[in-house]
C-alpha cells in the first residue's frame, strides 16, 4: 500500500509530502494527498480544507512567478506540486511574528517525485521554472479574493533569493513590485490587510 511521508521544512508549518509508490506490472500507485497524515504533521482541519485548485502553465524554462501571498483576512494556506516538468519554488515567510520570519526555503519540484509542498497561511510562495512546459498545479483552502491578492519582487535584497536561471519570463507586477519594507508589512498585517 502506497504512504505519504512528511518533512518538516526550516519555514514554522511548511512540509514537504513525500509519496512512497507501489510498483507491480502495470506500473505505479502514489498517495499524493491524505488528511490523516498531514493531521499527523500537526496540521489543523481549517488549513486541510481545499477550497479551490489552480494549475499555471509556463512555456519556458526561466519563468519566474511569485512572490505572492494574501492578506489577512483572506490568507491562503496552499499545496503545491510539479505536475510536468522540473521547477523550483521558494517559500518565504512574510508573517510578523513567526519564529521564521523573512526567512526563505528552496525546494526542487518536478513530475517524476510527485512531491508537494505543504506552504502555510501568510507565506510567500513563487517558483522558477527549470525546463520548458512546467505545469504546477495549487490547491488553496481559501478562495482568491482580488482586494487582498499582494506580492513582493522576487529579486528584493531584504530576501537574497538566488533563483538558478536567467529570468525568461515574468509579470510586469512581480518585476515592478516595490522594495520590501518591513515596519509597513507589519502594520498592515495588523490592520487586518486595511490600508490598501
Amino acid at each position: 500500500m502506497s504512504t505519504l511521508r512528511y518533512v518538516a521544512l526550516a519555514i514554522e508549518g511548511a512540509f514537504r509530502l513525500e509519496p512512497q509508490p507501489v510498483q507491480d506490472e502495470r506500473g505505479g500507485f502514489a498517495r499524493l494527498w491524505c488528511r490523516d497524515t498531514l493531521r499527523a504533521a500537526g496540521l489543523d482541519e481549517a488549513r486541510l480544507a481545499v477550497m479551490q485548485t489552480s494549475a499555471s502553465f509556463n512555456r519556458r524554462a526561466g519563468t519566474l512567478r511569485g512572490l505572492h501571498f494574501a492578506w489577512p483576512p483572506a490568507q491562503e494556506a496552499k499545496v503545491v506540486r510539479c505536475a510536468r516538468g522540473r521547477m523550483l519554488d521558494v517559500l518565504l515567510d512574510l508573517r510578523p511574528g513567526s519564529p521564521t520570519w523573512l526567512r526563505h526555503v528552496a525546494v526542487e519540484l518536478d513530475a517524476d517525485t510527485r512531491q508537494s509542498l505543504v506552504v502555510p497561511a501568510g507565506v510567500a510562495h513563487g517558483f522558477q521554472t527549470l525546463v520548458d512546459d512546467t505545469e504546477v498545479h495549487y490547491m488553496m483552502n481559501e478562495a482568491w479574493r482580488p482586494d487582498c491578492a499582494a506580492g513582493v519582487r522576487p529579486d528584493d535584497p531584504a530576501f537574497g533569493v538566488a533563483w538558478p536561471l536567467p529570468v525568461a519570463a515574468i509579470s510586469e507586477r512581480d518585476r515592478d513590485a516595490p522594495d520590501f519594507d518591513a515596519d509597513a508589512h507589519r502594520r498592515r498585517w495588523s490592520a487586518g490587510g486595511e490600508g490598501r
